[in-house]
């Protein structure tokens, strides 16, 4: 799950910066999506989320709803921006450092930050953990776009350079089923509410 909706969402590039809650519209589809998860999956046998607020505050009516305590799992925050954390978008478009991160993301390191291919490797390590600790059973993760993205790219076999070509709008869901054969893609950006910004 990608968390809600904030007030900053579409306009500015909050990477793990802390501090930063869902709008009303976002408490709005954090609820929508409490109610719709649970008739899709059943029984969910965990719930993970994000260290950070906007993501945990999207766990908390499912986590409600379903008598399940969260865990906090570090390997679900957003990407370390670096130098880009806080910065506004339409500054960042100039910069020819994000015309080479949208052209070739799989070697693209944010300055002073992460690397896409870390964050693809934290996931990874993370779904292969899930998958020897929850063979079988559903588990929810709410997390934020760029990490989904990602997985997303290496479920459908698509180069890293090509994750921008994913839209993953807020309190989506997208269905990972993981197995002998690896991770496949149930379902991309399902769920939740439609009205309101999608970035």
């Amino acid at each position: 799950m990608r968390h809600g909706t904030t007030p900053t969402t579409g306009k500015v590039l909050p990477g793990q910066a802390p501090g930063l809650h869902l709008s009303d519209y976002g408490l709005q589809q954090a609820m929508a999506l409490a109610e719709q998860l649970p008739s899709r999956f059943g029984n969910v046998a965990s719930l993970l989320t994000s260290p950070l607020e906007r993501a945990q505050e999207t766990a908390h009516p499912l986590s409600e709803r379903l008598n399940l305590t969260p865990i906090v799992e570090p390997r679900l925050i957003e990407c370390d921006f670096g130098e880009w954390t806080g910065a506004t978008l339409t500054k960042l478009y100039r910069k020819p450092a994000w015309r080479e991160l949208m052209a070739q993301a799989g070697n693209f390191r944010f300055p002073d930050g992460e690397a896409i291919r870390e964050v693809l490797a934290r996931m990874l390590d993370l779904v292969a953990e899930l998958r020897a600790k929850n063979k079988g059973e559903t588990v929810v993760g709410f997390t934020h776009a760029d990490p989904i993205k990602i997985l997303a790219t290496e479920a459908l076999g698509m180069h890293l350079d090509q994750m921008h070509r994913i839209s993953v709008a807020t309190a989506s869901m997208t269905v990972f089923v993981v197995g002998e054969t690896g991770i496949n893609l149930d379902s991309l950006n399902t769920g939740s509410l439609t009205k309101g910004p999608a970035a």
